[in-house]
Parts: C-alpha cells; structure tokens; sequence
C-alpha cells in the first residue's frame, strides 16, 4: 500500500527537511489567503450595495462639485483648468481613502459574531492570512472604483493620462490605501466595537477632507490651513495625480505642490507615501502579534 509523502517520513537531511517545510507553509499561506479572500468576495456578491455606493458617492461628487463651480471665474484654479478637472484628483483619492478606512469594518463584525475566534483557534499556516486576505479585498474594490472614476472624468471631459499616467496613478491608490487598511486593522482589533470604529470613520473622513488639497489649493488657504493640509499625507496622494491630469509631461523632479516650507517634487510626494506606509505596518505589528498570538 502507497504512503503518503510528507515532510516527516522523507529521508531528507534537516536542512532539506527545512526548505520542505518552509514551501508547505507557504502553500498552505496562500491557499489560506485565497479562501479567506473568496469568502470577502462572496459577502460582497451577496450585499453588493457597499460597491455600489462606493462607485455611485464620488460619481455624485464628481457630477455636483463640477456643476456647482461650473461658473468659476476662468484661471481661479489655474491657467485653462476647469474645476472639474481639477477636483478630480481629490475624488479619486478620497474614494480610495474611504473604501480603505472601511477595512476594519468586516474584521470587527467576525470578531462580534465570534467568526474570528473560530479562525483564530484554527489550524492556520499563518493567522496572517486574515490580514492579508482583507488587505487584497478592499485594494481589489479601491482599484474597481478608481478606474470607475477615471472613466467617468475622462467622458466629463476631465481628460486622460497616458498609459505610464494610469500606471503610476494606480501605485498612488495602492500605496495610500496599504497604509490606510493597515491602520483600519489595527483600530479593528484596538477597539472595543463597530460603533466605536464607525465613529472614528466619522470623525476622521470629513476633517481630512477639507484639511487636504482635495476641494482647494494651498494658495486659498489661510497660513495654519496650508500648514495642516502639507502635513496630510492624502495632500501627497492627490498632487501627483492631479499633477498628470493637467500637464502632458512630467518626472520624479517635477513641483506638484508648493507647501509653505518648501517645493515638494514628484517623487518626494511618492516618499511621503512609502514612509506613511512604513509607519502605518509597522505601528499594527505589535497589536497584531499580541490579537493573533
């Protein structure tokens, strides 16, 4: 009678037995991932509505805001730039920023339902895996509903970047959003509840609205507006990308945005971003380990 293979009745030395476990886990991480992650995507086929709206709000936003200053005197924000096109950055941003904060919604309702102890007290490769599989949804979502944007300002007549335009757009939406859903997650297992991380949503979404570049530019601010506003890391996420809708070339040493200690170019804007991302995985390590241990 066969037996089966296992890394335990291989006649392999340590070392080897090693690289064998090593590649086990890392299957079984993500297969682990993928089941988690389907599952995400089933919930959401079953409620579609949270897509649905995430699409339909910053659509809404697009249409009303470029409407409403539609008689804006010609160069209030900038030489030929409707506001349309202008605050089409911000929306593409904010709709990413949202969708991102949301993360820790799914992860606090398993832990209220008791899905997540079950998971916890499962056989997990890795209990990461949660982790992962909610960080790999909602970019999913952030990237659908970034090219519904997209889409929608180039057919209002906002325009359209290049294809190393789109490309690095969507390196913006990933960087801003791995840092957000890492900080969603961390407030999920920080908090006692889901109406206590809905109302830090609440109070977070709206002041960092209106403390960014998204709905003005720096020069229509007061001095301690601009101050806060270049101290938002959604301000580094939304320059670049307006940046590309409204000049035909650009580079890494291009002026996105004139903060009131100084130019900041493309690429430092990106910078921003990975240290943002760097602080923000690196802040949850702790509470993560202390949650899944």
């Amino acid at each position: 009678m066969s037996s089966t293979l296992t890394p335990s009745n291989l006649d392999l030395a340590p070392a080897d037995l090693a690289s064998v476990d090593e590649k086990f886990s890392f299957a079984e991480l993500i297969q682990e991932t993928l089941a988690l992650t389907k599952r995400l995507f089933i919930q959401l086929q079953r409620r579609p509505s949270t897509l649905i709206a995430g699409v339909v709000q910053p659509l809404m936003w697009l249409i009303l805001f470029g409407a409403l200053f539609q008689n804006a005197p010609q160069g209030l924000f900038g030489d030929r730039v409707s506001y349309g096109q202008f605050i089409g950055a911000g929306v593409i941003v904010f709709t990413a920023f949202g969708g991102a904060l949301n993360a820790g919604l799914p992860v606090m309702f398993d832990r209220e339902f008791g899905f997540l102890n079950r998971l916890l007290v499962a056989p997990l490769a890795s209990r990461y895996s949660i982790v992962l599989a909610s960080s790999i949804f909602i970019v999913t979502l952030s990237l659908i509903q970034t090219a519904v944007i997209v889409a929608a300002g180039a057919f209002l007549g906002a325009g359209l970047p290049n294809f190393a335009g789109l490309a690095i757009i969507t390196l913006i939406v990933l960087l801003l959003v791995f840092g957000v859903t890492g900080v969603s997650l961390g407030l999920s297992f920080a908090l006692p509840g889901h109406i206590e991380l809905i109302a830090v949503i609440f109070v977070t979404n709206l002041p960092l609205l209106f403390a960014s570049t998204a709905l003005a530019p720096l020069s229509f601010m007061p001095t301690w507006l601009q101050y806060v506003a270049s101290l938002n890391p959604l301000s580094y996420a939304i320059e670049p990308i307006r940046y590309l809708y409204l000049h035909n070339s650009w580079g890494f040493g291009s002026i996105v945005m004139s903060a009131p200690w100084g130019d900041v170019t493309f690429g430092g804007a990106l910078l921003v971003l990975l240290v943002f991302d760097a602080i923000a995985l690196l802040g949850i390590q702790p509470l993560l380990r202390r949650t899944l241990s």
